[in-house]
């Protein structure tokens, strides 16, 4: 009877019973990145360099950006596996401390997923019921739980990381942030220089440093290009830049102020060998009669000078010339003191100043006249032999002397020098002064004293009781919203360096 029933078409509906499969299913989450608080007292950073853009996959640990507080620069990584959706600050802005940085997708297991998909395909065998329905079709079997692989990267700094040997990346060798920076501003390239002398394998400065050694000469055949170079200022100095105008209420540039004396005894004893070997070309005395039992142009004429106005001959040096020449020295091993400064423009708010590095030393003169005081220019005085700058002031002092004055543009162009000398010992007795930073005057003026004998008795010197040595005071003031103090006071030992030795100067081919 029991197997009539199952024969009977229609008496039967056919139930199963079936259970959900456990599936792993996945959504997609937005989270906003926020900057972490990366240092005692640090309130903001400048986003200065993004790693990622919109659109783009990240993995975890991979860097996001490069940020640079007061204190230092530091590379943040991504705590997620995403896509990025949105930077939320962009390159140059300032990002306070807790405030979002960008929106990274990452996509999570969804916990309640079981609730909201109940239904699944039957998997069991058919048992009896008393009402009758139409066939079902044959179960299908649920599908196996996809298999989720896993591929997050470990961290450069874990022990068991091992970069790609061919896809090597800045990103991949061991450095701290710190020489990442450094290694960025002066351009070079992390991955050839992996891996470094540190723990590991990790790059130090000193590797850094090596390498621009042994690449010194490009740079310097760069540097020879004539060409200038526009440096924005970075976060350190574009904030010493806005506190200093802010402090400065009577002058629209604050200065700062640096004195000292220079031992220029062996430029004295230096001086009467310079003056008798002063150019014929170039000296306003009588030329001394040469023997003409030798002809030096025998064989081939020798080279000849062109004809030096009157107003450009001289008939002694003098120290000026030669401090000029050796200040010239110091200014191309100091760069910020070959620059000029771009104030920020007006019109546009997150401008900020830039700095223009000359390829040469540009030094400008004040000079008195009788129609007033003017800044003259000596353009490329590195160029120029202690005598050839000698014959360059001989003729702008005869010039300003005229009346009307006689300084043409090509004495004055219109960007001026970067330093400007002040020669106030030539009238007076004074040995200091303090002198002042117009706009548009460059970065430093000096003051040069009256140099005067005194008996020194200093270090060594003052161990043998003493010896009379030729002391001249010079009194620097500096822009102090790009110069600090203690930039200006290492220039001014380099430039000492120049003075109280003048015999490098032969070395260095004058």
């Amino acid at each position: 009877m029991f197997l009539r029933l199952l024969r009977r078409p229609g008496t039967v509906r056919r139930a199963y019973f079936h259970s959900s499969a456990t599936l792993w299913a996945m959504r997609k989450v937005v989270h906003k990145f926020k900057l972490a608080d990366i240092g005692e007292g640090i309130t903001e950073c400048e986003i200065i360099k993004w790693s990622v853009a919109p659109s783009g996959n990240v993995q975890a640990f991979d860097p996001l950006c490069e940020v640079q507080s007061d204190k230092a620069s530091v590379e943040i990584t991504s705590p997620y596996d995403g896509v990025v959706k949105e930077l939320l600050v962009q390159e140059g802005e300032v990002a306070k401390v807790g405030a979002g940085l960008c929106l990274i997708e990452v996509e999570e297991e969804d916990t309640g997923s079981k609730e909201s998909n109940p239904t699944s395909e039957p998997t069991s065998t058919p048992v009896h019921s008393e009402q009758a329905t139409s066939s079902v079709p044959p179960p299908v079997e649920a599908p196996a739980p996809p298999k989720v692989e896993s591929s997050r990267r470990l961290h450069p700094l874990d022990p068991n990381f091992m970069p790609a040997g061919d896809s090597a990346t800045a990103v991949s060798v061991l450095a701290p942030p710190s020489v990442r920076h450094y290694a960025r501003q002066n351009g070079v390239d992390l991955v050839q220089l992996a891996p470094g002398s540190g723990k590991s394998g990790r790059i130090e400065k000193r590797d850094v440093d090596a390498f621009l050694a042994r690449s010194a000469e490009p740079q310097a055949q760069t540097v020879k290009s004539g060409e200038d170079i526009v440096v924005e200022l970075g976060r350190t100095r574009y904030g010493m830049w806005k506190a200093m105008v802010k402090a400065s209420n009577s002058l629209e540039i604050p200065h700062f102020g640096y004195s000292t004396s220079l031992d220029i005894t062996a430029l004295h004893n230096l001086l009467p060998t310079l003056n008798t070997h002063i150019p014929p070309h170039l000296s306003a005395s009588t030329p001394k009669a040469t023997s003409t039992a030798v002809n030096p142009s025998s064989i081939y004429p020798s080279p000849t000078h062109p004809d030096i106005p009157a107003e450009h001959r001289y008939r002694r040096l003098t120290y000026l010339p030669i401090l000029l020449k050796t200040l010239s020295k110091a200014m191309i091993e100091w760069p910020l003191f070959r620059a000029s400064i771009t104030p920020a423009t007006e019109s546009i708010v997150s401008s900020k100043p830039t700095l223009t590095v000359r390829p040469h030393a540009d030094i400008s003169i004040a000079l008195s006249t009788p129609t007033g005081l003017y800044t003259p220019t000596l353009t490329q005085a590195d160029t120029h032999s202690v005598y050839t700058l000698a014959s360059s002031i001989q003729a702008i002092a005869h010039r300003g002397r005229q009346v009307p004055c006689g300084l043409t543009l090509a004495d004055m162009p219109r960007r001026g020098g970067t330093i400007t000398v002040s020669n106030v010992g030539a009238i007076g007795a004074g040995e200091y002064a303090s002198p002042v930073l117009v706009p548009g005057g460059g970065v430093a003026i000096v003051a040069l004293g009256r140099a005067k004998w005194v008996w020194d008795v200093d270090g060594e010197r003052g161990e043998k009781g003493g010896e009379r040595r030729l002391k001249l005071g010079v009194s620097w003031s500096a822009d102090h919203r790009v110069v600090e103090g203690a930039e200006l006071a290492a220039f001014v030992e380099c430039w000492r360096g120049y003075v109280e030795s003048p015999e490098r100067l032969i070395a260095e081919g004058v």
